[in-house]
């Protein structure tokens, strides 16, 4: 599982570094598969959504990706994750491209930011689901919900507990607690509720006895920070 976790960051390392515009989701695709399958790794998912920050139409990164070129001001959400004989390390992030975060888009980023922290504050060993899908409140505060589980176990398959917000339940709530060991992945990716807009936050971690650790390595940078490795003049950063 660790080793899934690496390939996948190898591959969203490789999307931080080498964004530019011009380029299409299938694009970023491409590089997905370049930074893994040379390594030994194999190909888990690589979803991406992009679109103008000033007048967004993609709320969720896509399965079947555009030839939409990509722009001065859009933003670019994914989720990846390749895969070590099977097993996986999915990891969710969102960049902007050669622009500033609007109002709107921090907004919306500190707001899923704001959520992970808070369900990460409740995880560990015999921390209850009841718990979990209470502490993002945050998200219905600001007026918005998500788009997919808030929490679900993973490793070697999509397992219990899959809960959502409270704005977006997933079934009733599972009457159980995390048990140290489990792997779980977090992503509370927030949305509009209109559906026009959204970001892409999580990855997966790993149920300590007092609390998690993380399988990844790839950064959650603030929304101020720059990535490295700029191309062609133009500014990329990952949120």
């Amino acid at each position: 599982m660790r080793l899934g976790a690496w390939y996948s960051d190898r591959a969203m390392s490789a999307v931080a570094e080498n964004l530019i515009t011009g380029l299409t989701e299938r694009h970023l695709c491409d590089l997905c598969e370049r930074a893994w399958v040379p390594a030994g790794g194999e190909t888990g998912i690589h979803f991406f959504g992009s679109t103008p920050m000033e007048d967004p139409d993609c709320r969720v990164p896509r399965q079947i990706p555009s030839a939409r070129e990509i722009a001065v001001g859009d933003i670019v959400f994914c989720e990846i994750s390749a895969t070590f004989r099977g097993y996986s390390g999915p990891t969710l992030r969102s960049f902007i491209v050669a622009a500033d975060l609007t109002p709107f888009y921090r907004d919306l980023h500190d707001t899923a930011t704001a959520a992970v922290e808070a369900i990460c504050a409740v995880l560990k060993a015999r921390a209850s689901v009841a718990d979990i899908v209470a502490a993002p409140g945050v998200i219905e505060d600001a007026g918005v919900t998500t788009c997919d589980d808030l929490l679900h176990g993973y490793g070697g398959g999509y397992l219990p507990p899959v809960v959502g917000p409270a704005s977006r339940p997933a079934g009733q709530i599972p009457d159980m607690a995390l048990e140290a060991g489990m792997l779980v992945v977090v992503q509370p990716n927030v949305t509009t509720e209109d559906g026009k807009a959204g970001v892409q936050t999580g990855e997966r971690l790993l149920i300590t006895e007092d609390g998690y650790e993380w399988i990844h390595t790839f950064p959650r940078l603030s929304p101020g920070r720059l990535t490295p490795g700029f191309k062609l003049g133009f500014r990329r950063r990952v949120l």
